[in-house]
């Protein structure tokens, strides 16, 4: 039998049978082009930088003002009528808690940590605020958001807008998760994750303590109150009228610098405002004499020398531990020839309760709550005025000694 020749030129080519089982690359597994992987990582380097300095942004104004947050979501439970079914304590905790959330979001995203994870919990929060945005939209029933606190306050239509960009760029940024590179280490990962959850908490706490660290509002120390409030009272923005006026069956408008002479008949006139008027919200402030109704607003304000409130949004639920505090911080304003009063929105009887336990003789000025809690983040909390300009605030953590009060001519 004749042997089976062999060759040493390398394998045989593969039969037409063989080449059809041999697999080939599908066009969907090649690679994309570069240009196209570089315009993709671009593009989520854009999405996860708007997404993260946007989530700082807000969680770091919410870590610096919680009350302000609380504040909020009790107007978001009042509005959709389950204010009644949360516990008192509730809205602090979910104001503390949504702040460090977004902070860390932020932080994930900015700096490539847990990527999937951010991108999903800021979808699901998305998802929530979004239609509950667009309800207070048609609804009004809140001024506004508050999701970037006083800092930067939006209308509602902008809220609303503002979490729709956000929540598809959340659905890109999960969707492409892997071209967001990271810019930490993973073995060093889990120590920025701590540490921002660490700092994150010990700053909520201590704004919760004392005061916020930076106040937005309008009256923070070195504020000119009497000013703000004089400029709201007179502020009523810019209006142009103009008047039509008829002549040889022709109509016309006119402005009030070309009014036309008296062979023009008037037909109607129209007013629009050219500019809205730009208030502080200093001109909401009233202090009304609960005795005799009596409003001291211009009173005190306009007083040149110095005058200490002693703010109480709610005297029934005011910290009744500084009442010794208080009693020497009035006996020293009465000694230096300063005025003193204590503004509060509760009613005669929660006032006659007040001078009972703590036996003040100071004298009581009725306000609205609202303004009052936006004058200092505490329940009561100290302010001190000089000529109506704010230069001292104290919460009832920390009031000052009488001896550490300086009162400069």
């Amino acid at each position: 039998m004749k042997k089976m020749e062999t060759t040493n030129k390398g394998p045989l080519p593969a039969s037409p049978l063989e080449e059809s089982r041999i697999p080939t690359a599908s066009p969907l597994q090649s690679n994309p082009p570069k240009g196209k992987r570089v315009g993709g990582f671009v593009m989520m380097m854009l999405v996860r930088l708007v997404l993260a300095l946007t989530y700082l942004f807000s969680g770091v104004v919410k870590l610096i003002d919680p009350r302000g947050t609380q504040y909020k979501i009790e107007d978001y439970s009042s509005a959709l009528g389950i204010a009644s079914f949360m516990p008192e304590w509730l809205p602090l905790v979910l104001a503390c808690v949504l702040a460090i959330v977004e902070f860390l979001i932020g932080i994930y995203l900015f700096f490539g940590i847990r990527r999937r994870l951010a991108s999903t919990v800021s979808i699901c929060f998305l998802l929530v605020m979004t239609p509950l945005t667009f309800w207070l939209a048609l609804s009004d029933s809140v001024k506004d958001c508050g999701c970037f606190g006083d800092a930067l306050v939006l209308t509602n239509w902008q809220t609303f807008l503002k979490n729709v960009v956000l929540l598809v760029l959340s659905v890109l940024a999960l969707r492409f998760y892997k071209l967001m590179p990271h810019f930490v280490a993973k073995r060093f990962q889990w120590t920025v994750a701590l540490c921002a959850f660490v700092f994150a908490a010990l700053f909520v706490s201590y704004n919760l303590w004392r005061l916020p660290v930076i106040d937005f509002r309008p009256y923070h120390v070195g504020a000119d109150i009497r000013k703000a409030w004089n400029d709201d009272r007179r502020n009523y923005g810019q209006f142009r009228t103009t008047f039509i006026m008829e002549k040889d069956g022709v109509q016309k408008e006119f402005s009030l610098e070309d009014y036309p002479d008296s062979t023009w008949t008037f037909i109607d006139s129209r007013t629009v405002e050219v500019e809205p008027p730009k208030l502080t919200g200093v001109g909401e402030l009233f202090m009304i004499n609960p005795e005799n109704g009596e409003d001291l607003t211009r009173q005190i304000l306009c007083d040149e020398g110095y005058t200490f409130l002693l703010v109480a949004p709610y005297l029934e639920k005011a910290d009744d531990g500084v009442m010794g505090e208080l009693l020497s911080l009035y006996d020293f304003s009465q000694d230096a020839g300063c005025s003193f009063y204590c503004l509060t929105s509760s009613a005669e009887p929660a006032i006659a309760t007040w001078r009972e336990m703590t036996g003040a003789e100071y004298p009581f000025c009725m306000a609205d709550a609202v303004v009052l809690k936006t004058m200092i983040r505490s329940n009561p909390g100290l302010i001190l005025l000089h000529d109506g300009k704010v230069v001292g605030k104290w919460p009832s953590t920390a009031l000052p000694h009488p001896n550490e009060i300086d009162l400069k001519e």
